[in-house]
């Protein structure tokens, strides 16, 4: 079945377009609106309620935007069914936005709908004759919507919106292995978190708690030459060992004292064995 339908209203295409994508307005204008729960900025699930003849169902109907030219076109699509009555529906609508001269805006609107099950059991005429009374409604609770002529938002109608999806813990193995995981956003810390504090590396602690053994390394050098003393080894005393013949002369020297040693070792050298 295929309905086509047109009406203008005093608004301009911006402004109809933007009450057109409001769910809690749409929850309004629309006849038979149960609630709507928002998926996505593009997707939403509705309950509706229609009566035909002596038939009432309550449809669950699934609705995507598949495409959208602001201001001025939308498609979407959607499927729904009611177990209780044993129907089901799909259908394809498409919207088109023009804007007059004087400001107002055309809007035409072009569904198409298949029903299966009971309710498509209803002829034709029965089913437009029902098409044609909602659209009317629609449009009368749109107008006054825009004009503030009434109320088309009722509060029984219940929006909600969808919970985000929690982004994925872990990363599959094909996606690591090609290096395209993503990992999933840092929770951030509660407000009473202590906060961590990471101790600097041991060689700046090294050299900030005794900054007189960076002096003494420059000056262990020289004695590092005659007797293979490392310059990095941590000291408070200089140690010299020196062999004459069969004895071995072993001295700890005060760092502090180092250009007196210095001038012992010296005399000492000199000096014959």
């Amino acid at each position: 079945m295929e309905i086509e339908k047109t009406v203008v209203v005093p608004a301009p295409a911006s402004r109809v377009w933007a009450l057109l994508l409001d769910p809690q307005v749409m929850g309004g204008c629309v006849p038979g609106m149960q609630s709507i729960e928002v998926i996505s900025d593009v997707e939403y699930v509705a309950e509706i309620k229609v009566k035909v003849s002596f038939v009432s169902a309550k449809f669950k109907l699934r609705t995507t935007i598949v495409e959208q030219r602001a201001p001025h076109y939308l498609r979407t699509e959607g499927t729904g069914e009611d177990k209780s009555v044993a129907s089901s529906l799909k259908q394809t609508s498409e919207l088109f936005l023009t804007e007059q001269p004087d400001g107002r805006t055309e809007l035409r609107i072009l569904v198409k709908v298949d029903v299966l099950g009971r309710l498509g059991t209803f002829g034709l005429s029965a089913m437009k004759t029902k098409a044609d009374r909602m659209w009317d409604e629609f449009t009368e609770k749109l107008v006054a919507r825009i004009t503030g002529a009434g109320d088309a938002a009722p509060g029984d109608v219940k929006v909600t919106v969808a919970p985000p999806k929690a982004p994925a813990a872990i990363a599959s193995a094909d996606a690591v292995a090609r290096g395209t995981a993503v990992a999933p956003a840092r929770a951030s810390a509660p407000p009473d978190a202590v906060p961590l504090t990471v101790p600097p590396p041991a060689t700046a602690q090294t050299q900030a708690a005794a900054p007189s053994h960076a002096t003494s390394t420059a000056r262990d050098t020289w004695w590092s030459r005659w007797f293979g003393r490392s310059p990095q080894r941590a000291s408070t005393d200089i140690c010299i060992e020196i062999q004459r013949g069969d004895t071995v002369v072993k001295v700890l020297w005060p760092v502090q004292g180092a250009s007196d040693c210095s001038a012992w070792l010296r005399e000492f050298l000199a000096s014959p064995p």
